[in-house]
Parts: structure tokens; sequence; C-alpha cells
């Protein structure tokens, strides 16, 4: 395996891009919009500097990376002559599927396709497909080239060789891969979105402010930083998606997404990536604000 194919330049997408190319594959970048492409290969130039500012790699692997990473805003001159495929699209259960039976008839029978999806049905995407066993999930996590984890997801028809594969490809990208079965939100987010729900609530509820609720989970559960700046720093639209997923697929009442929560994406305050969320954020500026609209308790 030495192509892979990358579909999606956005911070999941031009981060998996970046860790297979500098583990030595050799990577297609496909997006249909020129101008975030050009941004996705100046983050990942950006954050090899800081890897080489850190020591952590030489100036000839930053050289090496970049050439291996070839741009597409063709579906099917991107994936081509891929051994193996990564969708990293937005979370929306049509835009996956439509993507995975567009890479079904594209693509050999042979090929690889995973979805980097963090909450919706492997079995649903593979069923799209005219090779359903060879679809799998490759949940990275953000940061990709920093964080360990990847989910690697089962899906009904995925085979055992298949997983195998996948699990072993994981490790040579120097990640930590744990296998999951096919259920809604898997792992990480089935345990993960309800806190960040049940914060969000803890503040709709006036019983603390923004910073007291992150500042008791940082410093009382060691947690790196608090569950409202978390649901920030991965953009609330996604954790309203996946809250979402979760609560139709169970069809229980503790998925149910804060009222807060769907307020805020309906304002367009989604994080980080907006400028606004729970706080506010500048360019170029480490400093957390707290948004106005929660600047005092109620």
């Amino acid at each position: 395996m030495k192509n892979i194919t990358v579909i999606g330049s956005g911070t999941m997408g031009n981060g998996i891009a970046h860790t297979f190319a500098q583990h030595g594959f050799d990577v297609s970048l496909v997006d249909i919009d020129p101008g975030a492409l050009d941004k996705a290969v100046q983050t990942i130039t950006n954050n090899l500097d800081r890897q080489l500012k850190k020591g952590a790699i030489d100036p000839q692997l930053k050289t090496d990376t970049l050439n291996r990473i070839k741009t597409f805003t063709d579906l099917q001159q991107g994936a081509a002559t891929a051994d193996l495929v990564i969708e990293a699209a937005t979370e929306n259960r049509d835009i996956k599927l439509k993507l995975f039976k567009q890479l079904s008839d594209i693509c050999d029978d042979d090929v690889i396709l995973a979805s980097n999806t963090s909450s919706i049905s492997i079995t649903q995407i593979a069923a799209v497909t005219k090779n359903p066993e060879n679809v799998i999930g490759m949940h990275f996590m953000n940061p990709v080239p920093v964080m360990k984890l990847v989910e690697v997801i089962r899906g009904y028809a995925t085979t055992d060789v298949v997983m195998q594969t996948v699990m072993q490809l994981a490790k040579t990208l120097e990640k930590d891969p744990v296998e999951v079965n096919d259920y809604p939100g898997f792992v990480a987010n089935r345990i993960l979105m309800p806190m960040i729900n049940e914060a969000i609530y803890t503040l709709y509820e006036g019983v603390a402010g923004v910073e007291e609720i992150d500042t008791v989970m940082k410093l009382g559960m060691a947690h790196p930083m608090g569950p409202l700046q978390l649901a920030d720093f991965i953009g609330l639209d996604v954790c309203l998606a996946i809250l979402k997923v979760l609560y139709d697929g169970f069809g229980n009442q503790k998925y149910a997404p804060c009222p807060l929560l769907v307020n805020m994406v309906a304002a367009k305050h989604l994080g980080a990536k907006s400028g606004s969320g729970f706080y506010t954020y500048t360019p170029g500026s480490k400093e957390l604000v707290v948004a106005a609209k929660f600047a005092s308790k109620n």
C-alpha cells in the first residue's frame, strides 16, 4: 500500500494527508475548492515548520513530506491510483453516501474505502458501495499529526483482512489503533459528546459560568481543557451533528442536544473556527476570553 487519497482538505483532511506523507506515503488530497486546497497546503507547511522548530523533524523530511502531497479538485483524477481512500468530508450523512457511491464506481474492487466519520454508521456507508466488505472507519483525533489514537470501526460486512490491514497501517503511522464495532458514536463520541452536552446544560441552567465549568473539569478531573473549550475546538456544529446521530440512533432522551447548543449553531457561533462560541477567539492570540453572552452569571 503506497498511494493514499484523502477527500476533504479541512482540519482533519489536511492533518491526515500530513501524517501519511510524513511517513513515506504518496498522498492525493482532493477538495472541490481550490482555495481550500491552497489553505490546506499552507497549514501543513506551517505545522511542519513547527515540528522543525521543535527538532521533531529535519529540513529534508519537511521537503520530502510536501513533495509527496499532490492536490486535486477532480475526484476521479485524485482517486484513480489509490490503494486506500480516506474520506474526511463534512460530517453529513448524505454527502458521505454520495461520495462513497462515486468512489465505488471510480476505484478498483480491491481498494479499501475508509471514512474518518466520528459518528455516522460505517455499515450504512458501506451499503451504497459495490464492495461493502472493503469499507471501514478510520476515526483520527485532532490534531492528527500529534494525537495517537485511531478508532478503527468494523462495519457489518468488513472483513478480517481489511480490519487487520488498517490496524497495521495505523501502527505504521506511529498511531495506537483501537478496534470498535459499528454503533452510533462508536466509543469516543458516545462517551465524550454526552459530557459536552451536559456541560452546556449546566451553563444553560445557570449552575455555573463558562470558566467555572471548565475549571472544575480541568482541576478536578485532570482534563487538559474544559468541555466548553473543547466543544469550541471541535466545532459546535460538529458537536450538534454527532448528538443528533446519537439521538436518532438510540432514541434515548439523554442524547438530545441542549437548546443552547442548537441556538448557538443557528446563530453561526460555531467556536474557534467562526471566532466565537463559548469563548471569543482573536487571530494570533492564545488568550481565551469568555464570550460576552456568557460573561456574567444569570
